[in-house]
């Protein structure tokens, strides 16, 4: 995409908005950056923003009345009237996940590994993250946790492995992981979605632009989630604590493995583990899948499982 002089609205600016902004003026965008704070809360902000991004405080109006793109940081709700009315009117609006996901098809992207999920989601990303490192690999993570996607998706890597929430899912279009990843699904951020219906929807867009040459990893003991298996369109490697799944990574006699055209591949005992509680036995069982999708060897995940410990204030 030719980004010179396309006047974008950034709105929120958190730390995923900043980097947006900074992102996109370097591209020769004209970029407007607004937030609801007034301009005095906004002081240590403005100083970081490049010279020429223009700031509005305290309203989105402006912003959004004059762009012709309007990138949504993910505390941004899609109900706020002034961004209906330029949906109304065409202007697009997407969030960061979808524009560091574009940015990267404009270039060489790095193949995506995408993980949500009610809980679990940074332990399983960072040992993700831990495992493809493990093999060598290089596999920036980012999203929700660490850098914002938008800073890493130009960046030379092998992977991408991201951590994305249902605010950020809210605003996905284009966006295909190659591997995507549904740890569980409960009741959450129902003020901002209104609905569980409307919360599992956000949440399923994961999935939504996936085809047979991608990956989605499903949590087959969650009630809510096992239905899924059936109709995606992407290849679905599930996994189960219980073990009741014919196919998919499993606990069998102490082993993590993974059952596959009738036979179980072992991949690493549960003593060797250091996380501890059925919660990230799951966590370490859909990162697992994930490695697995991405061709990595049985050997070496059980290295990195072996190794990692739990995440700070997790």
């Amino acid at each position: 995409m030719d980004w010179q002089n396309k006047r974008v609205a950034v709105l929120g600016l958190g730390k995923s908005g900043l980097a947006i902004a900074k992102v996109l003026s370097a591209k020769g965008a004209r970029v407007i950056a607004s937030d609801s704070r007034t301009r005095e809360e906004l002081q240590e902000v403005a100083s970081q923003l490049p010279e020429g991004v223009d700031l509005e405080a305290g309203s989105h109006a402006n912003a959004c009345m004059e762009a012709d793109l309007i990138v949504v940081s993910p505390g941004v709700p899609g109900s706020l009237p002034v961004l209906q009315a330029a949906e109304a009117d065409g202007v697009e609006v997407i969030g960061e996940i979808e524009l560091a996901y574009r940015l990267g098809q404009d270039g060489h992207a790095a193949p995506i590994v995408a993980i949500t999920g009610t809980n679990g989601k940074t332990t399983t990303t960072t040992l993700t993250g831990e495992i493809f490192k493990a093999a060598g690999l290089q596999a920036p993570v980012g999203g929700n946790i660490g850098h914002p996607l938008v800073l890493l998706a130009e960046e030379p890597a092998d992977w991408l492995i991201a951590e994305v929430s249902s605010f950020q899912l809210e605003t996905v279009y284009q966006f295909r992981p190659k591997i995507a990843v549904w740890l569980n699904f409960t009741d959450d951020h129902l003020n901002r979605h209104g609905t569980r219906e409307a919360y599992f929807t956000a949440k399923k867009r994961i999935f939504a632009q996936q085809t047979a040459e991608d990956w989605a990893v499903i949590n087959a003991d969650d009630p809510a989630l096992a239905g899924l298996i059936g109709e995606l369109s992407a290849q679905v490697l599930p996994f189960s604590l219980s073990g009741t799944i014919a196919e998919g990574v499993v606990v069998s006699d102490g082993w993590i493995v993974w059952r596959k055209d009738g036979d179980e591949v072992p991949v690493a005992p549960i003593a060797d583990i250091q996380l501890r509680g059925a919660h990230n036995l799951e966590n370490c069982l859909a990162a697992t899948a994930m490695a697995l999708a991405a061709g990595i060897t049985p050997g070496i995940i059980a290295l990195a499982l072996r190794d990692f410990r739990a995440v700070e204030h997790r």
